[in-house]
């Protein structure tokens, strides 16, 4: 018992070590400046308490949920699903090309390939950095007030977010089956969707159903400024103080956001085990 007592002694895991003097102004400054980003973000205790009556009141202006516009109301919400799911389904498939020509590897290396790399990774980049509520802004100005406009700008969104990590899930492939296929005298293309793209694809089909879920959400958002979709009825609602309405039109959006996520977890879920058989 004793070796024992002694042997849990000795693998205890070790404390954290002494950071040194560089070490410990970089804490410091660290703290210092996350301290004053919460003062500049107006940050404030009494101002977050002093709101709650204000906040019980707009609760109670909110119930019960009007039903009178309930037809008109879920028509819009199915516009902004298929805005939501076009719009996905696009970008998944323009993305596609994009990644495998910002994937490190995959294509040959030549000046020309490392053209196209460096352009489509910063193009991701692009697409992946600016807000969709940008691009909506911006296609709304191109195409007009519509979901046409929402639809391209979740698209564009897309892009940047599958590229990204469809080029780092074929990165991350392991590299023995693409080695034997290049041995064996295959070309890159044949190599890219022999081996490559086959064995990426769970992590493609997951990376697919969470962008419709992040979709289904910006969609919403995408209506304020007139991208189409259930998000303009709530600006509606919200500037015409009609608060029952606006509660029902939250409601619809928390089932519907609710209801993706649920079967995108369940479709991931069935993939995952699916892979590991």
């Amino acid at each position: 018992m004793a070796d024992t007592h002694s042997t849990r002694r000795i693998n205890m895991p070790d404390r954290f070590e002494r950071p040194g003097i560089l070490q410990f102004i970089a804490y410091v400054l660290l703290a210092a400046f996350v301290i004053w980003s919460f003062q500049g973000a107006g940050w404030s205790f009494s101002a977050l308490v002093s709101g709650g009556p204000a906040m019980a009141d707009f609760l109670s202006r909110t119930w019960p949920p009007s039903m009178d516009r309930l037809p008109q109301l879920s028509s819009a919400l199915v516009e902004t699903f298929q805005m939501a799911l076009v719009g996905t389904i696009i970008g998944i498939i323009v993305s596609l090309p994009l990644a495998i020509l910002a994937a490190k590897g995959l294509t040959k290396q030549s000046f020309v390939s490392r053209i196209f790399y460096s352009g489509s990774r910063l193009l991701i980049a692009l697409f992946r950095t600016v807000p969709d509520l940008v691009w909506a802004l911006v296609f709304v100005i191109t195409v007009g007030l519509g979901p046409f406009a929402g639809t391209l700008a979740i698209a564009v969104d897309t892009i940047g977010f599958c590229g990204r990590f469809f080029a780092e899930s074929m990165e991350d492939v392991e590299k023995g089956p693409s080695e034997a296929l290049t041995a064996a005298g295959a070309s890159k293309v044949d190599t890219i969707f022999c081996a490559v793209i086959p064995a990426a694809m769970p992590s493609f089909v997951t990376t697919s159903l969470f962008a419709l879920e992040k979709a289904t959400r910006s969609s919403v958002v995408l209506g304020l400024v007139g991208a189409g979709g259930i998000g303009i009825e709530l600006k509606v609602a919200m500037d015409f103080f009609d608060y029952q309405l606006a509660m029902t039109i939250i409601l619809m959006i928390f089932v519907l956001v609710l209801l993706v996520e649920r079967i995108g977890s369940i479709a991931r879920n069935r993939i995952l085990e699916g892979n590991t058989q």
